[in-house]
């Protein structure tokens, strides 16, 4: 099948996505070398929940493969809407907090759940995984961050730093999860140089244990500098590239 092209999308649009990944590209690249870091080591998200398929078909045209989404039956919509359209090789990632039940439904799509903060929930995904592979719904076991914690804040998910690592090791021992590494929220009450250094330290203490879960879902559209100067390798991007939302949560 032929390359789509973004001729086919509204060309207001696709010139406005276009010069906001390009400024942003900019700014990780730009965050990236101010902290000492290698180029490329920082990856960009787009998070395209609560925005159309058709601006994510726009941003696949562009050269991106992945994408984040917070609402299960949202994102397999747009999954279904992206494989019809012949747009293939995309990874797609569960950001947002997720119930037990949705678990098996999105093992069948996700590459990386960035949202795992229960033994119960890892458990309900491992499961998830294993029967969508048994099916041949997927092929590799499914990625999951741990997302820890940093304000006790039981509304905003997350597991305990000082439950941290026994949540690590179910991961590591159960047959169809990969643990890739965590994910945070920094606190509101909380600067984000403080909620990073935090969360930094946190992840020191996790690789000590588990060297393969490099990966640090960490920053957004407002902060993501600071968040690369602590470490981050994954900067959720959603406002500052897609701008207001256009579909209203329920």
């Amino acid at each position: 099948m032929s390359e789509p092209s973004i001729t086919s999308h509204a060309p207001d649009r696709a010139d406005d996505l276009r010069s906001r990944l390009d400024g942003l590209v900019d700014r990780v690249n730009t965050a990236t070398a101010n902290a000492g870091r290698a180029p490329g080591s920082v990856k960009l998200l787009p998070v395209t929940k609560f925005f159309p398929a058709s601006d994510v078909e726009i941003l696949y045209d562009l050269g991106r493969r992945e994408f984040g989404e917070s609402r299960e039956q949202e994102a397999s919509g747009k999954v279904a809407e992206l494989t019809a359209s012949g747009r293939d090789g995309i990874e797609w990632h569960m950001i947002g907090r997720l119930q037990r039940n949705k678990a098996r439904s999105v093992a069948k799509w996700a590459h990386t759940v960035h949202s795992v903060d229960s033994e119960r929930l890892a458990n309900a995904l491992d499961r998830g995984a294993s029967e969508a592979r048994a099916v041949g719904e997927r092929t590799a076991p499914l990625r999951v961050l741990l997302q820890v914690s940093l304000d006790a804040d039981p509304t905003r998910g997350g597991v305990a730093p000082d439950e941290m690592l026994a949540l690590a090791d179910l991961v590591e021992k159960v047959e169809s999860l990969t643990l890739a590494g965590l994910m945070a929220i920094p606190p509101l009450d909380t600067t984000p140089e403080a909620a990073f250094a935090k969360l930094a330290k946190l992840h020191a203490s996790l690789l000590s244990q588990h060297a393969d879960a490099t990966e640090l879902s960490a920053g957004m559209s407002g902060d993501l500098e600071i968040a690369v100067a602590h470490g981050s390798t994954c900067v959720r991007v959603g406002t500052a590239l897609m701008g207001g939302r256009p579909i209203t949560s329920p």
